[in-house]
């Protein structure tokens, strides 16, 4: 009977991190680039009570086992891009496809991230490409820099950028950088729309504007590709789950006081 109060257990903590992920996703709908997640299970060890045997045609063919709960094995992370929203800002950019964009911390570490809701930096009289937090967004050759008396900025499909001047002329400053991954879901989310590489990302690929990482679009945003009727049948889901397991240790219990109150 104390086996299936700790299978039991097992089940409510694994239906307890699933409610949690699944409120996060539900909590990020409106974030920009957030990407829904997903944890994955997997049962635990079996105990072998008895052994199938088969000698001659004859014997018993199956196994007889009992299980030991369930483990969370992964979260995994869904790249597929999200609602594109029209915002008539030129430094918001989306990028329709798997491409990140390449960003620099403020201590030289490279940051990628699908969140194209850039802002302008002023330094003194030269304008740079930043993030939210202030961080450097690269290009082919570093840090953006638009250069001053910018009165317009227009980026081209494959991220080429042109500045046109105030007094009309038409300045070629290179393209953003697209990156790509073997495996994006293997990237770690830090946080502020922000992941960085891990062995199972495999490492950051150029795309060097070839087209293989996405289109860009200037004048939009990418939101989260969360579905939110889908979280509320999937939230549903863990609440009966866990239910059902917190039954099961209430009827595991009746039993062993069932069995402890046994009068001869």
């Amino acid at each position: 009977m104390m086996r299936a109060l700790w299978t039991a257990s097992t089940g409510m903590q694994a239906q307890q991190l699933n409610v949690d992920t699944i409120s996060n996703n539900m909590a990020n709908v409106n974030s920009v680039s957030y990407k829904k997640s997903r944890v994955e299970f997997k049962d635990l060890l079996y105990e072998t009570m008895e052994r199938g045997i088969v000698k001659d045609g004859q014997g018993k063919p199956i196994n007889l086992q009992v299980g030991h709960g369930v483990m969370a094995a992964a979260s995994v992370k869904f790249f597929t891009t999200g609602s594109l929203d029209a915002t008539n800002n030129p430094y918001d950019i989306a990028i329709d496809g798997r491409g990140f964009f390449k960003i620099l911390g403020p201590e030289g570490q490279e940051y990628y991230t699908k969140d194209g809701s850039f802002k302008i930096s002023v330094d003194g009289e030269n304008y740079n490409l930043v993030t939210s937090e202030g961080y450097y967004v690269q290009g082919e050759n570093g840090n953006i820099e638009l250069g001053s008396e910018v009165k317009d900025v227009t980026i081209d499909q494959r991220g080429f950028i042109s500045v046109k001047r105030e007094d009309g002329t038409i300045e070629e400053l290179g393209s953003l950088s697209i990156i790509t991954f073997v495996n994006p879901a293997g990237l770690e989310s830090i946080g502020k729309n922000l992941y960085i590489t891990t062995g199972a990302s495999g490492e950051a690929f150029d795309t060097q504007n070839d087209g293989t990482g996405g289109n860009i679009l200037q004048g939009y945003l990418e939101y989260s590709n969360v579905q939110i009727v889908e979280e509320m049948v999937k939230l549903i889901q863990a609440q009966r789950a866990y239910e059902m397991n917190s039954k099961s240790i209430q009827t595991a219990d009746e039993m062993l006081g069932l069995a402890n109150n046994l009068r001869r």
